[in-house]
């Protein structure tokens, strides 16, 4: 978690924006998307990706498990292995990554862990 997360809570509640200014997309037919950050240990520029992947792949998947399947494999090939997606209301976690390679954010009510490790 970055420095800037942990003294905010880990919460950044990214207001309705286009994509090309960062958190949300109103691509197609979908309209905006709320997004929330949790916690992230990620550049802004890789974590605007990870939303714009998360949010290309729900449409494109109606099945939670291709969805992060979706999302690991653009980050493999974007960023080399060993890139983790985990999608889903009701999960929980405690991963180990790799510095700078990790974010937790919910896209409107689902939630997405995409890190890098191993």
């Amino acid at each position: 978690m970055s420095e800037e997360s942990k003294r905010s809570g880990g919460a950044l509640v990214a207001p309705p924006m286009s994509s090309a200014n960062g958190r949300t997309s109103s691509s197609g037919s979908n309209p905006e998307k709320k997004v929330v950050i949790k916690s992230a240990d990620m550049k802004e520029d890789m974590q605007k990706e990870a939303i714009d992947i998360a949010i290309a792949a729900f449409e494109k998947c109606s099945v939670e498990k291709d969805a992060a399947e979706n999302i690991k494999k653009m980050f493999d090939n974007k960023y080399g292995p060993t890139w983790h997606c985990i999608v889903g209301k009701n999960f929980g976690s405690y991963v180990t990554h790799e510095t700078n390679h990790f974010v937790y954010f919910y896209l409107d009510s689902k939630a997405v862990l995409l890190f890098k490790s191993g």
